[in-house]
């Protein structure tokens, strides 16, 4: 079995071996073994936020395939790590539960969510969750951590690029409401649990966000690039350069308030504003920006590992030399580098 058989963007060699994990004390138990033996392993949840190497990987897959999820009466939602993130919303949903219903659509298991602090439409993980049920690869002990100590923060956690620790399980508080959370995209409207949640999916999948083995635009990692944070003196410099260009653009590029007094950017603004159009660079390129989405790599079925690098460089590069501002791609690099 090679990667790209468990990835969203479909590239990735050959494992040494796969190990399906169904409970979380078999996933602890896979990693401890793994790492006394100082095996090399990636944990896999839904595959969806990875760029992996092609051809032998020397390593070893422990598919995370603890896939419970309990709702409970007073709100608290627990899952496994290898839930599929989509059906812990939709049983949330289900049950009058919200404060997850903008995270509709978000490939990947439950697992993943806290680790990269996953967000989308004014709302992260971050927002509710209380603790997190972890396997310390330093320790080799299995705790409860509430979710204070993983120093969450936009696109971030403590977990994340260290390896120090194994999510197995994620516990969640949300509110019994009829309601959802204020709607960013439509005004800061609340809509009906269900129907907010079919909102979201509406525009995640115009925008290729959603899963479809049939749609190559959704054959991706999801966001490559984070959305940057600069200086304030950056982002009016952007402005003003954008505006002499492009009148009306610059004046009214999308810009977010963060502490400190710096400020949050649109990557896929940036990109485009830097030249990259949507299927960038042409039609008969392997990989190239999705048609719907310039935020989105896509794979268009032949793509192998190197075009996804190729192509994220020409992209990084680009937005660098014409704005002065460095993108951060988004997922986790298995045997290759940006660099």
């Amino acid at each position: 079995m090679r990667l790209k058989d468990l990835t969203t963007l479909r590239v990735g060699g050959a494992p040494r071996a796969v190990w399906l994990a169904r409970t979380a004390s078999e996933l602890a138990h896979a990693v401890s073994l793994l790492d006394a033996s100082r095996e090399p392993l990636l944990i896999l949840g839904g595959g969806s936020n990875l760029v992996v190497a092609d051809g032998d990987l020397d390593l070893t897959v422990v598919v995370a395939g603890n896939d419970d999820i309990e709702v409970r009466p007073d709100g608290v939602v627990r899952a496994g790590a290898g839930a599929v993130w989509d059906d812990v919303v939709a049983a949330a949903v289900d049950a009058g539960l919200s404060g997850i219903e903008t995270l509709s659509g978000i490939p990947g298991s439950a697992g993943a969510t806290p680790v990269q602090n996953v967000g989308a439409y004014g709302a992260e993980v971050g927002d509710v969750l209380t603790r997190v049920h972890l396997y310390n690869r330093e320790t080799g002990a299995t705790e409860w951590v509430p979710a204070s100590d993983l120093e969450l923060a936009y696109r971030y956690s403590n977990l994340k690029f260290t390896g120090r620790a194994v999510v197995l399980d994620i516990e969640l508080q949300l509110a019994p409401s009829e309601l959802s959370i204020p709607l960013r995209h439509v005004g800061g409207k609340q809509l009906p649990l269900a129907e907010a949640r079919e909102e979201i999916l509406r525009v995640r999948a115009a925008k290729g966000m959603v899963l479809d083995p049939d749609d190559h635009d959704t054959w991706s990692a999801g966001s490559f690039f984070t959305n940057p944070v600069v200086a304030p003196e950056l982002a009016d410099e952007i402005a003003r350069a954008v505006e002499a260009e492009r009148p009306g653009e610059g004046e009214s590029m999308p810009r977010y308030p963060q502490d400190g007094g710096r400020v949050k950017l649109s990557a896929a603004w940036l990109i485009e504003r830097a030249g990259f159009h949507r299927g960038f660079p042409n039609e008969n390129a392997p990989a190239r920006l999705s048609t719907k989405h310039t935020l989105a790599l896509t794979n268009r079925g032949g793509a192998v590992a190197d075009d996804v690098v190729k192509l994220a460089r020409t992209v990084r590069d680009g937005v660098r030399e014409r704005f002065g501002v460095e993108l951060v791609p988004e997922p986790v690099w298995i045997g290759l580098s940006m660099d």
